[in-house]
């Protein structure tokens, strides 16, 4: 998913250099891609935020989220490379006049890259900004971060903000799941593979689920959290990405737009969810109090700075259905909340059983095939499978047992670090590479889908049903497998030190 670009030098301008996700993210990853020696030798980074500060005094700020974010000791001679980088500019990023200080630190022979690491409403804002001071040109590109939009409405109005000055060839729309390692391993999984590309599809598949759970609970950012709910926090971005992923057709090539255009088929074949249907697809829910690993937590209405009275989601479960001959019958059953007992994202396989089972004195029913695709903790994939138990027996039958056929990322390549998502997005975003990035029309069409669900909870009025904290959610999200004979699967795996 990598295009044969040119590495060419960038001034790498990170609007919002002092916030959480610079702080904890991207500053980090800047300095392993430093390491890595993956930067052009003239590559700057120019820090942008609204507090007038010195450049000194930046540098001791990123050295300082340096040594408390990051994964390992400082490296001296990395850090002495990536300091020469650092620049440092304060712009009101509501102020068109006072953009023009860029110019003191971006060199128009140079790719400018605008990482914009703010809240989405003020997009538009830095974009006047920069035109306004006649740095842009179809060189440059800009990187949004999510969440782009409220709902399609909103989303439109953001985008056509960014589009009034960027190309959609410009804008690189980040997802950071779409850079970690497992996930990009999906399109090789499947498409290199002839056992998995031959058997993908509604004849040989049962049903797929796809998890991400997080032991959490809003960590302070109740103003937010509130206003979006798991919903639109994680199902439409995140689970929608990973659905189309893995359910797509396969690319003409590994071109940008060759891999989104199977994506977008597959958000567009998405069965609507709507008022008719909700109660028999969706599950939704909200933690009280309880205790996940051994600490005892408050509940979502008990948070600090909490609406007693809200009626936001911390969990969802759907049955989703794709309307094409691929998938037809095959459900996709999708599930993330907060306050969980772990924090595991996974795809699961589920492949039919056989027709005929030859073993039933060693097992009365044979056990499906599975194929786990772990996004983290322990990044992997792991295929379980019936295998007979070594051994001589008098009776005359053949023992079987469940055995798992386990590729552990860090076990398998032991020797080599897995990059964190946002260090292989940056690095693609520095090559012009927009595989990797989500494209217009891909989160207006997962807005539409998602809007439909939010208008029929908006017009049931029902509350979301509460779940204790530290466990797996609401009871009715299990009876929405268990209509169907099927059951979700709890992961045991445990990330190792």
């Amino acid at each position: 998913m990598v295009m044969d670009n040119s590495y060419e030098p960038c001034d790498f301008v990170l609007f919002g250099t002092l916030g959480d996700l610079s702080r904890r993210k991207l500053l980090p990853s800047l300095y392993q891609l430093e390491k890595a020696n993956l930067m052009h030798p003239e590559t700057t980074i120019v820090g942008v935020a609204r507090h007038d500060m010195s450049l000194e005094d930046y540098i001791e700020e990123v050295h300082t989220n340096l040594v408390k974010f990051g994964e390992q000791e400082l490296c001296e001679a990395t850090w002495e490379r990536m300091r020469a980088r650092l620049h440092y500019a304060c712009v009101d990023m509501k102020n068109v006049d006072s953009y023009c200080v860029l110019d003191d630190h971006v060199d128009p022979s140079r790719t400018m890259v605008c990482y914009l690491a703010t809240p989405p409403a003020i997009y538009g804002d830095i974009c006047r900004g920069l035109h306004s001071c006649k740095i842009i040109d179809s060189s440059v590109r800009v990187v949004l971060e999510k969440p782009i939009g409220h709902d399609l409405e909103s989303s439109k109005i953001i985008n056509e903000q960014v589009a009034e000055y960027f190309d959609e060839k410009q804008i690189y729309r980040i997802d950071h799941y779409l850079g970690k390692e497992t996930v990009l391993n999906l399109v090789s999984l499947r498409f290199a593979n002839s056992i998995f590309a031959t058997n993908w599809d509604h004849n040989c598949i049962d049903h797929v689920q796809i998890s991400v759970a997080e032991s959490v609970g809003i960590e302070g950012r109740w103003g937010y959290f509130d206003d979006a709910g798991q919903m639109r926090d994680m199902v439409q971005n995140h689970l929608l990405q990973i659905l189309s992923l893995v359910a797509m057709e396969p690319p003409t090539t590994l071109d940008a737009d060759s891999i989104r255009d199977e994506k977008l088929k597959v958000l567009k074949a998405l069965r609507p969810i709507n008022a008719t249907n909700i109660n028999e697809s969706i599950v939704r829910g909200q933690y009280t109090s309880g205790f996940v690993k051994g600490e005892e937590v408050p509940g979502y209405l008990e948070e600090e700075g909490a609406n007693t009275q809200s009626k936001t989601e911390t969990f969802v479960a759907i049955k989703a259905e794709i309307d094409n001959w691929r998938w037809a019958g095959v459900p996709f059953y999708l599930r993330t909340g907060k306050r969980m007992p772990n924090k595991v994202s996974e795809v699961v396989i589920y492949f039919k059983r056989q027709p005929h089972n030859l073993f039933g004195d060693s097992f009365k029913n044979l056990p499906p095939n599975k194929l786990v695709i772990r996004l983290q903790p322990d990044e992997g994939v792991e295929i379980t499978v019936m295998n007979k138990v070594p051994g001589l027996t008098n009776s005359g039958s053949m023992d079987l047992q469940k055995s798992k056929l386990n590729l552990s990322f860090s076990e398998a390549f032991a020797d080599e670090r897995i990059p964190d998502a946002y260090e292989k997005l940056l690095l693609e975003v520095m090559l012009g590479n927009q595989a990797l990035f989500v494209r217009r029309d891909e989160i207006e069409q997962a807005w539409t889908w998602v809007d439909s669900i939010l208008d029929a909870w908006k017009s049931s009025n029902e509350p979301p049903e509460p779940y204790q904290a530290g466990t797996w959610g609401p009871v009715d999200s299990i009876g929405l497998l268990a209509r169907a004979n099927r059951s979700w699967y709890e992961s045991k795996t445990v990330k190792k030190k």
